[in-house]
């Protein structure tokens, strides 16, 4: 399966091209925006594709040839503004969600924020980023896409520990509320052809279950 995931060079991108590298089922395609980028990737061994989510959908759909998956994890940082937020968060994904349609790629991972479904437990400063991911959920739940939105916690840079607590329509904060990108990038990985996970959306965080065990029992 190749698997392009469009925001390869962020953090949790970086160690999801990774993971898929190292399996035998899964073909990364990095899907990045700048020259730099694509040259990190390739002296790597791994296929890099160019691409500007602020580009027109026909433009996004040139580096989807031979793509079975998509995994979004783009986002525009938290050094721009609302405006940013906007076109890379919500509009960017969207392109992604139209230019995977026309293509007739079938599998789309999201990769949203905690709770973005739960308008009441947003903070007042984040309130546009939590908006962004909240309506681009809305259109791939809409979409005739096979999705999964995977809407992890407060993100560490930290070892793996494997283990992971999931909750759909969550209304209040659990404890902890926090997960290394590492174990969301080996979530993401377990997720691409389970079944289980298909047209479903949660939140996860650190917990006491194996990645498999938990996903199995959505």
């Amino acid at each position: 399966m190749n698997v392009l995931v469009v925001g390869a060079n962020g953090q949790i991108g970086t160690h999801l091209v990774e993971k898929l590298n190292e399996t035998e089922s899964y073909k990364p395609v990095a899907f990045v925006r700048k020259e730099e980028q694509v040259a990190k990737f390739e002296d790597k061994g791994i296929e890099a594709r160019l691409g500007n989510l602020e580009s027109s959908v026909t433009d996004i759909k040139k580096s989807m040839k031979d793509i079975d998956a998509i995994v979004f994890t783009a986002g525009s940082g938290g050094n721009t503004g609302t405006d940013k937020t906007m076109l890379i968060d919500l509009d960017g994904a969207v392109k992604v969600m139209e230019a995977a349609e026309d293509m007739n790629i079938k599998r789309f991972v999201m990769v949203s924020a905690f709770q973005a479904d739960v308008r009441e437990n947003w903070s007042e400063e984040m309130k546009p980023y939590f908006a962004a991911k909240h309506y681009a959920d809305k259109f791939l739940m809409n979409s005739d896409l096979n999705y999964t939105i995977v809407r992890p916690g407060m993100l560490e840079n930290k070892p793996a520990i494997g283990k992971v607590s999931l909750t759909r329509a969550l209304t209040e904060a659990t404890d902890p509320m926090t997960i290394p990108r590492e174990d969301v990038a080996q979530l993401i990985v377990a997720v691409l052809e389970n079944d289980h996970t298909y047209l479903q959306s949660f939140d996860v965080t650190t917990g006491d279950k194996e990645i498999e065990e938990a996903l199995n029992e959505l």
